[in-house]
């Protein structure tokens, strides 16, 4: 199976305002009054909650009918904390993201209680989301400015 290639472009609208588009969509990503934005929009890092959420919900419909049982319904709750001292440049003590993720799946079915927890496993196993915020992916960061790329490594 071929590689599977997601790109984003977006222009920045203010200090904390964000427009993206994503194949035919248009997101926008702004921060709330508290850190400098117009709250019109989710978050950077609350939009890294919803992809999480989104793909464990593919994943975890995907896995079920794979295993033969029905989700009848599936809530997914996330949270996480950030300190956030390195992103305003008081500290490098801490780490800028998120310190660790609480995942809770609430699954209505009538599977077993073993058949859920191999599923559970299996859907940490295979969403790609996931994949990325538990594992170092390589990201070549570079800026364009005049029709010249300076690469950073």
């Amino acid at each position: 199976m071929s590689n599977l290639t997601f790109s984003l472009s977006g222009k920045s609208e203010s200090s904390a305002k964000f427009r993206a588009k994503v194949r035919h969509f248009e997101l926008l990503v702004d921060e709330p009054q508290a850190l400098g934005g117009t709250d019109l929009a989710p978050n950077p890092v609350e939009y890294l909650l919803a992809a999480y959420a989104g793909c464990l919900n593919v994943v975890a419909h995907l896995v079920a009918k794979e295993y033969n049982f029905e989700l009848k319904s599936l809530k997914i709750n996330l949270k996480g904390e950030i300190n956030p001292e390195r992103l305003f440049g008081f500290s490098d003590l801490q780490r800028a993201g998120y310190q660790a993720l609480e995942v809770l799946l609430e699954p209505e079915t009538t599977a077993s209680d073993p058949l859920l927890l191999e599923w559970l496993q299996e859907i940490e196993r295979r969403c790609p989301v996931g994949d990325n915020l538990q594992n170092s992916t390589p990201v070549a960061l570079s800026i364009q400015r005049r029709e010249k790329v300076v690469y950073f490594d």
